[in-house]
């Protein structure tokens, strides 16, 4: 294994170090912006898992809106029933779980399946192959899964976040969300002495429910982006085999075609529970 500048072999440690760098910008102290010294820099931004993760997103629609304008109500296609398939699987499963009525939960479901699946995907593409192409064309660090980016899988969550905020305030109101915070789980007394002590349990139920909230995209996040780096982390280990790699890299990667869609498949769930919870009243 060459080192980065030509310099010697790389060390099992360089190497590991180096296909987990992201591909970086950011802006130095005198305003100009500057590639890969951003170590400490909070505003730093990951070139490769944005890139990764855009074309990805632009694939899976120009993919299923093609498979959609050349649908036939005749004997269709591998693709087309491969789609459809896919789709009124998604669309069983929010029935199941989703009982409010709202028409961007099935296509947000779908939408979010689709991506954390093809970018989970990439988790497959053998760990050189890709960094080896960007360093012939001049791309020094390239990290090709965009889910074992912390960044990524938290962005998304806060997504969910927002929408799980919108859904709790549509469904119940300002003020039956922020009696939801307050209010449960023990209900703080309405007269007598105990009047005193409710500030108190307002105050404990806020915290504990502030919490619980919170906790949701960050649960989300760290889900999704552990077991990804996890399992991409393995990969890495396995290559520095050598020519041993091919028959544990393919064993772990029929194995990790589970991990892949089962991490798409919970996120999406996960997300359409926590929109229910915003949507039901209690």
């Amino acid at each position: 294994m060459a080192s980065e500048g030509g310099h010697g072999p790389q060390t099992s440690g360089e190497y590991i170090q180096h296909h987990l760098q992201n591909l970086q910008v950011c802006r130095a102290e005198n305003g100009e912006w500057i590639w890969n010294h951003c170590a400490g820099n909070p505003i730093a931004i990951n070139v490769d898992s944005i890139a990764i993760s855009v074309i990805l997103g632009v694939l899976f629609v120009w993919l299923f809106s093609r498979a959609a304008k050349k649908s036939t109500s005749g004997s269709p296609g591998k693709f087309q029933a491969f789609v459809e398939i896919v789709v009124d699987f998604i669309d069983s499963s929010v029935k199941d779980t989703f009982h409010g009525k709202s028409r961007l939960i099935a296509p947000l479901a779908l939408t979010i399946f689709m991506w954390v699946f093809l970018m989970n995907l990439m988790d497959l593409i053998p760990v050189d192959w890709l960094p080896m192409l960007g360093q012939a064309a001049g791309i020094p660090y390239l990290k090709v899964v965009p889910t074992t980016d912390v960044n990524i899988t938290f962005g998304m969550s806060i997504a969910v976040f927002f929408l799980v905020l919108f859904y709790s305030i549509r469904s119940k109101g300002i003020g039956g969300f922020i009696a939801e915070l307050t209010l449960h789980p023990i209900a703080p007394p309405l007269k007598g002495a105990g009047l005193i002590a409710a500030p108190f349990i307002i105050a404990f139920n806020f915290i504990l429910e502030s919490v619980a909230l919170l906790a949701k995209p960050l649960s989300l996040s760290l889900r999704l982006f552990g077991n990804m780096f996890a399992g991409e982390l393995i990969f890495i280990l396995i290559a520095l085999l050598g020519l041993w790699q091919l028959p544990l890299h393919f064993g772990w990667a029929v194995f990790h075609v589970l991990i892949v869609t089962l991490q798409a498949f919970i996120f999406m769930m996960l997300t359409v529970v926590y929109l229910t919870l915003a949507s039901e009243e209690h």
